[in-house]
């Protein structure tokens, strides 16, 4: 493996590091400081700065930047949930290969003004950058290129594929581009490509029910993780692109496909990673760790993990068993979970979701413990609202999911309420109920923050730590 970015010579686990993008993007920016030495790791230290006010409930307040914008990206979250239900039961592509693990760390900075609730993170592609959404439940790493056809609006420069001499399209027959196709297709490619040219350049086309798509070609090129350089990494080179994704460069697809970048860096990395995800008030960067080196982790609790679902239609999710739930102490009726209890957790979707028989258990208990409050009314997907004008502190009740094996995670108290106002006469349960008991629950990033969640992927295991996750 080649290996760029002299300035230092790296050691453990690959660490890239995230900046939460407030959504809206008034008068936010980026400002790079200096870089700083952290377990060995070289981190670039950023800022965020935002001219809207944040609210003392966990959530900016959308008085402050647009009610309208921000329902609007939680209709798109549902839109996202909606086309998440679509596509479980799909046939998985995902071959992780089983190779001795090679430990690196390496930072990563992150962007701008990119109007989006999700996490992202910046990377290296053929000499340029990309800032991208990352992604647990995306098959593949895609990015906007030039000439563009129809592009959605990004802050970094479109990539272009004549700028860089180690790009190359990906050719139809091939093992990659067959692999694509099956994962996203349920055919081959010998049956999507021309026959006649097989040598043909791969096409792809993602599409989701909101609307949203991307399509290009399949490409290969160099991989910059700041420092570390991944050769003839498999990407999608998108030149027809839409939907909510906010002023980024694309996507990084971190899920349970051939073509992701876990199972492309398995070789290296031994297909674990983690995260740990910032809260957006804070200003701070969260982190993303390729490796198993959990040295480089700042968890206050042990790592507790839970089984981790296989499913031979699972697709790219990443399923664990969720059996039970507490609100403010008190379990949630048992039955809720008798043939609920698959879940997916996902750092692309902002809101939990859950099949309505267990939603409407743990909203019941939420409205029981909050029944001195008054109600609101319900906002985009948030139906379950109270008003808290003029109240000094309020009492929030606790929320844990409970997995298989017993194992306990405690949502941050700023997980567990949504501030619409910044007035706080409209503070909503941040859950949101599934159309049909028939479809999988999703744990969304907003039930994740502070926390470090860990996917191994050939242990087939997934872990939980609490951690504040301020390490810039």
């Amino acid at each position: 493996m080649a290996r760029g970015g002299g300035a230092c010579v790296l050691t453990a686990a690959l660490l890239l590091i995230l900046l939460l993008l407030l959504s809206g993007g008034q008068g936010g920016g980026v400002h790079c400081l200096r870089s700083r030495a952290v377990s060995g790791a070289t981190v670039l230290e950023l800022r965020h700065h935002s001219s809207g006010s944040g609210s003392s409930g966990g959530a900016t307040s959308t008085k402050s930047r647009g009610g309208g914008e921000a329902g609007g990206l939680l209709a798109s979250d549902a839109a996202r949930v909606s086309s998440l239900q679509r596509r479980i039961g799909r046939s998985s592509a995902a071959a992780a290969l089983a190779a001795e693990s090679k430990l690196t760390q390496v930072p990563v900075t992150s962007g701008a003004k990119l109007r989006t609730l999700n996490y992202v993170a910046t990377v290296g592609i053929g000499g340029g950058e990309a800032t991208l959404i990352v992604d647990t439940a995306s098959e593949l790493t895609w990015v906007q290129c030039a000439p563009c056809d129809s592009c959605h609006d990004q802050q970094d420069p479109l990539f272009d594929p004549a700028s860089s001499p180690s790009y190359a399209a990906v050719p139809c027959n091939t093992t990659s581009c067959d692999a694509l196709q099956l994962a996203i297709t349920g055919m081959s490619s010998g049956q999507t490509c021309d026959q006649l040219t097989p040598a043909s350049s791969c096409s792809y086309a993602l599409s989701y029910r909101d609307g949203s798509y991307s399509r290009g070609v399949l490409a290969h090129d160099r991989l910059s993780l700041a420092g570390e350089d991944i050769e003839g990494f498999v990407f999608g080179c998108g030149t027809s692109n839409q939907g909510p994704f906010g002023g980024t460069s694309g996507l990084m697809g971190l899920g349970r496909s051939q073509l992701s970048l876990i199972s492309q860096t398995t070789d290296q990395f031994g297909g674990v990673f983690s995260y740990c995800l910032p809260l957006k008030e804070s200003g701070t960067s969260g982190s993303l760790v390729l490796g198993d080196d959990s040295s480089v982790y700042r968890n206050s609790t042990p790592i507790v993990y839970t089984t981790m679902v296989s499913d031979p239609t699972q697709g790219p999710f990443y399923f664990l068993n969720m059996t039970g739930i507490t609100v403010g102490g008190e379990e949630v009726e048992p039955s809720a979970f008798s043939s609920s209890a698959k879940a997916i957790i996902d750092s692309g979707t902002i809101i939990t979701s859950l099949v309505p028989s267990v939603y409407s258990a743990v909203r019941a208990e939420f409205l029981s413990q909050l029944a001195e409050y008054p109600q609101a009314p319900a906002f985009s997907i948030l139906d379950t609202c109270f008003n808290l004008t003029g109240l000094r502190e309020v009492q929030v009740p606790s929320l844990k999911l409970v997995f298989q094996g017993g194992v306990e995670v405690e949502v941050d108290s700023k997980g567990v309420l949504y501030v619409v106002s910044s007035d706080a006469s409209q503070v909503c349960l941040a859950l949101a109920p599934l159309k049909s008991e028939y479809d999988t629950s999703i744990i969304g990033n907003y039930q994740q923050k502070n926390l470090r969640v860990i996917f191994d992927t050939l242990g087939s295991q997934i872990g939980f730590a609490q951690e504040t996750c301020d390490y810039i």
